[in-house]
């Protein structure tokens, strides 16, 4: 067991799995604290609204699993959590803060490309506790290759070609977990505000123009900010609008 700040947890470490998400969903009866699932290797991992997620032999996948007892709202502003975890995580690992950012709602970039994409999901226990699961990968060596990405999707990258580090799997892991451990105390002890206003000073394209593309429309505008429920606030031709979920485009 771990302790940062007032958030615990433990790390279990697998070889190969088909993904960890899915491995943490299977054994949700067994968890009681928090738990990191990392593998060295996944087989199906996939990525936001069921898409695949391509996961080169060297990278970065974990998930973690635990008991939030909160809203499904509350539960969900994790994303942004995580992406400040991922960030913070990403700078100690590399020193290189200047290379990177967060593109809404929680995909990391370095240079303006994809180095990390975020899953959240929730499952519930034998007892009915609701559990949140956080899936992360990070292209810590290689990125997928762009035939295997859909059309307008970020360029991806990897730390390595990036900054010419070999970072290893379980430092990585080790400097996530202190990082998302330090996060969610702040979050559990004073809300999202402080969350809120880190996550804002590394966003990208933040005062500039953006295009969200909703289930039913597209809207470009200014990114103004993120408002108290995580929402992305954008000004259009036809005003100013708070947008839930899209997929954002630069």
């Amino acid at each position: 067991m771990y302790a940062t700040s007032d958030f615990e947890y433990s790390t279990c470490i697998l070889e190969e799995i088909d993904s960890t998400n899915a491995y943490a969903q299977r054994i949700v009866d067994k968890v009681r604290d928090p738990l990191w699932i990392m593998a060295r290797r996944q087989t199906a991992a996939k990525g936001r609204r069921g898409r695949a997620w391509r996961n080169p032999d060297g990278n970065f996948a974990a998930s973690l699993i635990f008991f939030p007892d909160q809203s499904p709202e509350k539960m969900a502003l994790r994303s942004f959590v995580a992406a400040l975890a991922v960030f913070e995580a990403c700078v100690m690992v590399t020193g290189r803060e200047e290379i990177f950012s967060i593109k809404w709602p929680n995909d990391v970039m370095a240079r303006e490309c994809k180095v990390s994409g975020i899953l959240l999901e929730t499952c519930q226990n034998a007892k009915g506790q609701t559990a949140l699961v956080v899936g992360i990968g990070v292209n810590l060596m290689q990125a997928p290759k762009l035939e295997h990405l859909e059309a307008q999707a970020l360029k991806p990258t990897s730390l390595f070609s990036e900054t010419d580090l070999q970072v290893k799997q379980d430092d990585f892991l080790d400097a996530l977990a202190d990082c998302f451990a330090k996060y969610e105390s702040q979050f559990i002890t004073h809300g999202f505000g402080p969350v809120q206003t880190a996550w804002l000073q590394h966003a990208a394209r933040l005062g500039q123009t953006i295009t969200a593309r909703l289930s039913d429309e597209s809207l470009t505008g200014r990114f103004d900010t993120i408002d108290e429920n995580g929402h992305l606030v954008m000004t259009t031709v036809n005003g100013s609008r708070k947008i839930s979920s899209a997929d954002v485009f630069f």
